[in-house]
């Protein structure tokens, strides 16, 4: 769908499409870690520079300036923001075993085809094979995460059976409490690939790519719990389950892998639902908080037991799983009464 590398056409007012013209190769990374961040003038490249979805681009607005493009292609995983100077129309389709997971900055005017952005929190989740239709104002920010579509339904399906037993074949509007959450991990992910390129420390790409898919998976699949009362039968059922979740996790963790939802819930082989019900009657919180606090501990652990001069707090904080650095350290500091950075001074 979207013209041969070299080719673009170019719009006139009255004649529409006039003949193609050239057009330099797409801006590759322009470094090993697959980071590319430029100011784009020309929609074709804008286009172009997302190889991996079929897609063409036309400027609807005036500006010589189009967009500011930052891109992160971790192979498995793309993590696109653009920054619009100037309106465009998108039109594409995604291909096999591809889906995303997007969102935009409020504005009324904006359409990803036939729906809106409604409400302040809403993300939208386009799986494979899906025509799209996007109309961005300028002054707009965008940003979305492309992963394999099979990996996703593989978590999604453990963590919510119900709503995701079957693949979704069209666009979906998502209202989640936790918009703001997935962006600070995009904002993040991409100034940290940014700094590791200057000071040219490669970042665990392993590590980014379970973090981000853990936080789409969250964002995808939770579902309002009821805090009813539970039986004496279901307690006992819940103290079981939640005992071996933290076995597990308490596993995971002394090993340097930072477990996910979806592992707690594949291994004990139950819902995400029922892991809820278990986690309120065992500490009366849900299994996310919990093991967001075990990684707490465990970052506290290994910043007591560190040397302060070959070891930083944000290479501790993501390698267990944490991409919103400032959440963290507030968490931190109101968990164990100081900052991290004091306690690997100490």
């Amino acid at each position: 769908m979207r013209n041969s590398p070299g080719i673009h056409t170019q719009q006139d007012a009255s004649h529409g499409l006039v003949a193609a013209q050239p057009l330099p190769e797409y801006p590759s990374a322009n470094n090993e870690m697959g980071l590319c961040s430029m100011a784009v003038d020309d929609a074709a490249i804008q286009a172009a520079m997302q190889h991996w979805i079929e897609m063409e681009c036309y400027q609807l607005g005036p500006g010589k300036q189009l967009a500011q493009m930052d891109i992160l292609d971790m192979g498995a995983q793309q993590v696109v923001r653009e920054s619009q100077s100037a309106a465009v129309q998108k039109l594409g389709v995604t291909p096999p075993d591809l889906c995303t997971l997007s969102y935009c900055t409020p504005e009324p005017s904006f359409r990803f085809s036939e729906l809106g952005t409604g409400a302040v929190d809403t993300v939208f989740f386009m799986p494979e094979h899906t025509e799209f239709d996007i109309y961005v104002p300028a002054g707009v920010q965008t940003a979305y995460i492309s992963f394999s579509q099979e990996e996703f339904l593989s978590g999604a399906r453990v963590l919510n059976p119900e709503q995701w037993e079957r693949a979704p074949q069209q666009l979906l509007s998502i209202q989640t409490t936790q918009q703001a959450s997935l962006n600070a991990a995009v904002n993040f992910l991409l100034k940290e690939t940014e700094a590791n390129t200057i000071s040219d420390t490669p970042p665990d790409m392993d590590n980014m790519r379970a973090n981000l898919l853990h936080h789409v998976l969250q964002i995808a699949t939770t579902t309002n719990t009821d805090d009813s009362r539970l039986s004496l039968t279901e307690r006992v059922r819940a103290l079981q389950t939640c005992r071996m979740a933290r076995a597990f996790v308490e596993a995971s963790l002394e090993a340097d892998i930072v477990p996910t939802i979806v592992d707690i819930c594949r291994t004990l082989g139950v819902s995400e639902r029922t892991l809820q019900y278990a986690f309120r009657a065992y500490v009366d919180m849900s299994p996310l908080a919990y093991l967001r606090l075990r990684r707490l501990n465990r970052v506290r652990t290994t910043l007591r037991a560190s040397d302060p001069q070959t070891t930083t707090v944000t290479s501790v904080a993501m390698r267990c799983g944490f991409l919103h650095l400032g959440r963290f350290a507030l968490d931190y500091k109101q968990l164990f009464g100081e900052l991290p950075s004091a306690t690997l001074a100490s």
